[in-house]
């Protein structure tokens, strides 16, 4: 029996071998001859397609060609400006050029606001949100501008997300002035400010400052007309007294404090490092 098994064994494989390998099929043969031409794009498509920004571009205009049921390139072709036209009349030449697209027979005479765009919120609408422990009344470290080291008092934030602080200007002569809080360092120390009233009137508008560039002189006002030097900026009364009122209240909550020669220094006194002080080891 076993010797039986080897014979069948043996003779399988020759069975195998003899039998005629199946052709494929013409169709089959066909498609794996046939090699599919490259798809030559015009040099505008290519453009379009080559760079990342104007690629959502071409995208939308085959969905447009799609649409319409004509080819995309067709849709990328330069439509002209004039069309030539015949006229008739023996004095009027014959022929003329016309625009296409004629232009607006209406121009208003105001401007209109542009609308802004559908999901887009602009500047004025973007939520103001304070970093943490930046409360009314946070005594602040400021780290940039021409008063940067000083300390100053937070009294609240503006409509456009500065805050609005002052030194007060008779301690450390900072005066009221609009900040962003990127460029201040929040400290743990408090004053207590909701008595303090700020007038309604302190906004963005009231530190818009109008400089006048034109020249000093002009002629007809008998002045020096090659005087090219604009004038200095110098606050107004309005604003003194303002100034004056808001540090009356912060130093009256001041000497209210337990700690009032100890603040009074720390208002009016630098923020320094010095040697062997690391500001990622201090506690503010």
């Amino acid at each position: 029996m076993a010797g039986k098994d080897a014979t069948k064994a043996k003779a399988a494989p020759k069975a195998a071998a003899a039998a005629p390998a199946k052709k494929p099929t013409t169709t089959a043969a066909a498609k794996s001859t046939k090699k599919t031409p490259k798809r030559v794009l015009p040099k505008n498509v290519r453009k379009l397609v080559t760079h990342r920004s104007t690629r959502p571009l071409w995208a939308k205009i085959r969905r447009t060609a799609k649409r319409k049921g004509v080819p995309a390139e067709t849709l990328l072709k330069k439509k002209p400006k004039f069309v030539v036209k015949k006229i008739g009349g023996e004095k009027n030449g014959g022929k003329r050029k016309v625009l296409v697209k004629k232009g607006k027979k209406y121009y208003p005479t105001e401007e209109t606001p542009k609308k802004s765009r559908t999901g887009h919120k602009i500047f004025a609408k973007h939520k103001r949100t304070l970093k943490a422990g930046l409360v009314p009344g946070s005594v602040l470290i400021v780290l940039a501008g021409r008063h940067r080291g000083k300390r100053v008092v937070f009294l609240k934030q503006l409509a456009s997300g500065l805050l609005l602080v002052t030194g007060p200007y008779k301690i450390n002569a900072c005066p009221l002035r609009r900040m962003h809080q990127q460029f201040v360092i929040v400290t743990s120390t408090r004053l207590d400010v909701s008595a303090v009233k700020v007038p309604d009137h302190i906004d963005d508008k009231y530190f818009k400052v109008k400089k006048d560039r034109s020249p000093k002189g002009k002629r007809g006002d008998g002045g020096d007309i090659f005087d090219t030097k604009a004038e200095g900026w110098k606050p107004d009364e309005k604003r003194k007294a303002d100034q004056i009122a808001v540090d009356k209240q912060i130093i009256d909550v001041v000497r209210k404090n337990k700690d009032k020669k100890l603040l009074l220094a720390y208002l009016g006194s630098y923020f320094q490092l010095r040697n062997r002080v690391f500001p990622h080891k201090l506690k503010f």
